[in-house]
């Protein structure tokens, strides 16, 4: 199936955009950026999703694909080849980087935004933007107990010690050739390294993980092209959502977990992190997902998928 060129929502200070910019790379994919900005109001954000405004997001015409981790779905069925889902791993790459999405960013970001750290991560901004930020993210933290910046450092060490005796023997963590499980657990270290730099030497007692660092990022980004979010939304408006039968998620078995029938008005709510939801007709749950219809007076009729590990669906 053709599909157009994808358009990824990002912004570059984004550790899960990073993530998904290297799977890009590692798919050799041509790609449209639209910048976001990373804190709240997201007007343009909102008309393609309706909601959910964590970053990134994949873009595919009138199809939008929230969560970094569905998003690399998507990039496999785009691009088959190299794959992120290597058949022997196929399993155990997905739950691995599940853990690092979850376990090892936390345990990251809170050492990473320890004040020493985050006064570097806003150095240069002004000091209403680093303000704006921090009440920002601890709005969307809602339920969420946050670590301690000495808890988060403990763990953040354990954790890079178990992730250089994975490294030392071969090149990425499962042998010869990096798969999502890379991509995943590189992220958090990469703003450790890239965007905190006066916090980096916690990465010093392994340099096997370092070495490995280095060859994630030497995957690189793909072939990048700028493109305005009113021209993301344009191109939106002028499209129509992929027939469910031909969507890139495949596997459009209907599940039926909560008693909701297809067709029914529903909300899609992130678990815990940013908890914004997304409000449409429920038109497809699969095994793996979900996808709403909703209408935007600028985007039009646009499908915003779901993944469903991590989300929560409720009947509107």
């Amino acid at each position: 199936m053709h599909s157009p060129e994808p358009i990824l929502h990002h912004y570059p200070m984004s550790p899960f955009s990073e993530k998904v910019r290297l799977a890009l790379g590692f798919k050799q994919m041509a790609w449209k950026s639209v910048l976001v900005p990373s804190i709240a109001p997201k007007p343009d954000v909102v008309a393609l999703t309706g909601g959910y405004r964590r970053a990134p997001f994949l873009q595919v015409g009138a199809d939008i694909y929230c969560d970094s981790a569905l998003v690399c779905d998507v990039l496999e069925h785009l691009k088959p080849e190299p794959t992120l889902y290597p058949p022997h791993l196929r399993g155990v790459s997905r739950v691995f980087a599940q853990w690092a999405d979850t376990t090892l960013f936390w345990a990251a970001m809170a050492y990473n935004f320890q004040p020493r750290g985050a006064a570097e991560a806003f150095a240069g901004a002004p000091p209403e933007f680093a303000q704006a930020f921090v009440a920002d993210r601890k709005a969307m933290r809602v339920n969420m107990t946050a670590l301690r910046p000495q808890d988060a450092t403990s763990a953040y060490r354990s954790y890079l010690r178990r992730i250089a005796s994975m490294v030392e023997e071969h090149d990425f963590l499962f042998g010869a050739d990096p798969c999502v499980a890379d991509l995943a657990t590189y992220h958090p270290l990469w703003f450790t390294r890239h965007r905190v730099p006066g916090l980096a030497d916690i990465l010093a007692a392994t340099p096997a993980v370092g070495e490995w660092m280095d060859r994630v990022a030497a995957i690189g980004h793909g072939r990048m092209d700028r493109l305005d979010a009113a021209d993301a939304i344009t191109v939106a408006a002028r499209a129509e959502p992929a027939p469910l039968d031909d969507n890139l998620l495949m596997n459009s078995a209907f599940q039926d977990d909560h008693g909701i029938a297809l067709g029914t008005p529903v909300t899609v709510t992130p678990e815990s992190f940013g908890t914004e939801g997304t409000a449409g007709e429920l038109v497809a749950a699969t095994r793996t997902h979900y996808t709403l219809r909703r209408t935007d007076p600028r985007a039009g009729t646009v499908h915003v998928h779901f993944p469903r590990v991590g989300y929560v669906l409720r009947a509107a």
